[in-house]
């Protein structure tokens, strides 16, 4: 707990000077620790080295000043940033694209302050970074579906603790989709298909991306997604013991916290849904992650 108070003492430095250059032995002396055990307690608690965290929070910031009309060379300025160049390079590293880009759908709304204390009693596992905001046309995808009994899953629409009772860990379902259905891109999406307001029962369709032009095996059935504007979160790095919590925690962080401040909402003319790829592999990594999708127009939209 003293800890967690004491990194919070230090988010908040961070917040309040986000525009100004930061020390990170100022930071270890705020702490009150030696700039190596810091270091290592801010790694392990927020799941970012400390600098790298600070470069991430200036550019969370940076993205939603980019729905302003300032040109993206004073808010690489703004935000210490020598040069364009700089700024995109490290925008793209962060965020996979450029900022001229991203600014087509940035979020809307500001970053939310880290509440550590919030993110820990959701077990979230580290921090989760303001969305990527991507447009997507319409898909198909063919899979399983399983029906589904749970109590209480209102903060995790796709229910991520059917991974608990065994329904995928043993991979023969996984690996089923891709014997049976071969497809181009390695992924597999993880749907609530029941738009039905039902907190017990859900119809669960596990699948990959399917071409309707080919022949579906009869054991499979295929889905058209709606073309959506998705709100793109990536759960923290974690060990696997931790990683169903990871999404659990995340769903309600962003259902909790974010959507409401975040003037949008979802969009039920689409699906939201959960996507694995290589990352969440732990036989090849020794933290995983993977992604949540939430469907959103603006709100009143």
């Amino acid at each position: 707990m003293q800890q967690i108070q004491t990194l919070q003492k230090v988010i908040d430095y961070i917040e309040e000077r986000i525009k100004e250059e930061i020390d990170p032995k100022e930071l270890a002396n705020i702490a009150g620790y030696s700039p190596y055990h810091f270091y290592r307690l801010f790694n392990k608690h927020i799941g970012y080295p400390i600098m790298d965290y600070v470069l991430r929070r200036k550019l969370q910031y940076a993205i939603f000043e980019l729905t302003t009309d300032k040109k993206i060379i004073e808010i690489a300025l703004d935000y210490g940033f020598q040069t364009h160049a700089g700024f995109t390079k490290a925008f793209k590293r962060c965020f996979g694209c450029s900022p001229s880009l991203y600014k087509l759908h940035c979020p809307i709304s500001h970053p939310l302050k880290p509440d550590l204390m919030k993110l820990q009693q959701k077990e979230v596992g580290g921090m989760i970074l303001q969305p990527k905001m991507i447009s997507k046309e319409a898909f198909w995808v063919a899979g399983k579906t399983f029906e589904v009994q749970l109590g209480n899953i209102s903060y995790t629409r796709d229910a991520p603790a059917f991974w608990e009772d065994g329904g995928f860990n043993d991979g023969s379902i996984e690996t089923a989709l891709y014997t049976l259905l071969n497809p181009k891109k390695h992924g597999e999406y993880c749907f609530n298909i029941n738009h039905d307001i039902d907190e017990k029962h859900f119809m669960f369709l596990f699948a990959v991306e399917y071409d309707q032009f080919t022949e579906l095996p009869r054991e499979m059935v295929k889905q058209e997604i709606p073309a959506a504007i998705y709100a793109v979160f990536r759960t923290p790095l974690v060990e696997t013991n931790q990683f169903v919590s990871s999404i659990k925690g995340t769903w309600r962080y962003i259902l909790e916290d974010w959507l409401p401040h975040s003037g949008y909402e979802v969009d039920e003319n689409s699906y939201d849904f959960e996507y694995y790829d290589e990352n969440c592999h732990h036989w090849e990594h020794k933290k995983i992650y993977m992604e949540i999708h939430l469907p959103v127009k603006r709100r009143g939209g």
